[in-house]
């Protein structure tokens, strides 16, 4: 059940945590061109591990900043016993930025936090507090004013309705088990899809009211009208992935058997009109087009069955191998 957003200057349920959950997690922070807001990021983090007594791990990943955001990180962080800097030698995105963190990372939780403090770090002892109630994620639900709420609206109703997630905020801090990754292949731009490819997979799915601030310095690197487009393109490619990638036949075969059955009725009905002393030459065109079309899809789904069926053994052979790396 969501709860209300905590102030920092009020305690939190942080305090609540056991000694390895306030060791067992990591804050991945993707920044590009932060170099403005890193400075109070790390003195905000500090003040945050200081009053819950947390000690995770720090991993900013630097994705091509050209503003030296990677040497102001690595000054602030100096002094953390528990940090990383991991850097992309060109911008890749939010997506390549969080899996290089995880793949840097040393805990079983992983906590995605933005560089630019529109969230307060003293939501991540309320996030791992939460996760600890037996929940794979746990997404904080933005509460406040943001320019880009129509936008993230649409995504979150969208996703809402074609995915039945059981949340409201797709797209905003979150806390999740490192293990699911083991399970979902994210491509470029997926993070914002990463809540709705896990409850595909079963993965248990909580929520937490979390206060959103404006940004204090810089603006935002993610606007610009395009990616509503790409976004809303990509939203169609999930959908396909979840709904036909496991049994293509569903979609190509129906399709193509039922231009095929098409073909053949109006084939037949050409056939009558030639006998009656109709002769129609573009319902034979026609025909031709539909069973041209109707054989191409049946085909395609025939191949996608394969490529699907392969997939399946190797979602199967890595589960093994991870099973006999948990062994040795």
């Amino acid at each position: 059940m969501s709860q209300g957003p905590a102030s920092p200057d009020q305690d939190t349920r942080g305090n609540a945590l056991d000694g390895e959950s306030r060791r067992n997690f990591s804050v991945i922070i993707p920044a590009f061109n932060e170099s403005l807001n890193i400075p109070e990021l790390f003195r905000e983090l500090r003040r945050t591990f200081q009053k819950h007594e947390l000690d995770g791990e720090i991993i900013l990943v630097d994705d091509g900043s050209s503003d030296h955001s990677a040497e102001v990180a690595a000054r602030e962080g100096a002094g953390l016993s528990r940090f990383k800097l991991k850097r992309h030698r060109r911008n890749l995105g939010k997506t390549e930025a969080l899996l290089t963190g995880v793949e840097a990372s040393e805990t079983d939780w992983i906590v995605l936090f933005d560089a630019d403090l529109q969230h307060h770090p003293d939501d991540i002892p309320r996030l791992l507090d939460e996760a600890a109630k037996g929940y794979d994620i746990v997404c904080g639900r933005k509460i406040g004013k943001y320019h880009k709420r129509l936008v993230s609206g649409i995504y979150n109703w969208s996703s809402r309705r074609l995915f039945r997630v059981p949340v409201r905020d797709l797209n905003s801090i979150k806390i999740f088990r490192k293990s699911v990754l083991d399970d979902i292949h994210l491509r470029h731009d997926w993070h914002r899809f990463f809540v709705v490819i896990a409850h595909a997979r079963g993965y248990r799915i909580g929520e937490l009211d979390v206060a959103l601030y404006p940004r204090r310095r810089g603006v935002s690197k993610y606007g610009g009208s395009g990616r509503v487009f790409i976004g809303l393109l990509d939203l169609v490619a999930v959908w396909f992935l979840l709904l036909f990638s496991r049994k293509p036949m569903l979609l190509f075969g129906f399709t193509g058997l039922a231009l095929l059955t098409l073909g053949l009725l109006v084939g037949l009905a050409a056939i009558v009109m030639r006998l009656l002393g109709h002769g129609f030459r573009p319902l034979l065109n026609l025909v031709v087009l539909l069973g041209v079309m109707g054989v191409s899809l049946f085909g395609f789904g025939f191949v996608a069955e394969l490529v699907a069926t392969l997939r399946a053994e190797i979602d199967d052979l890595k589960g093994s191998i991870r099973k006999l790396n948990q062994r040795n």
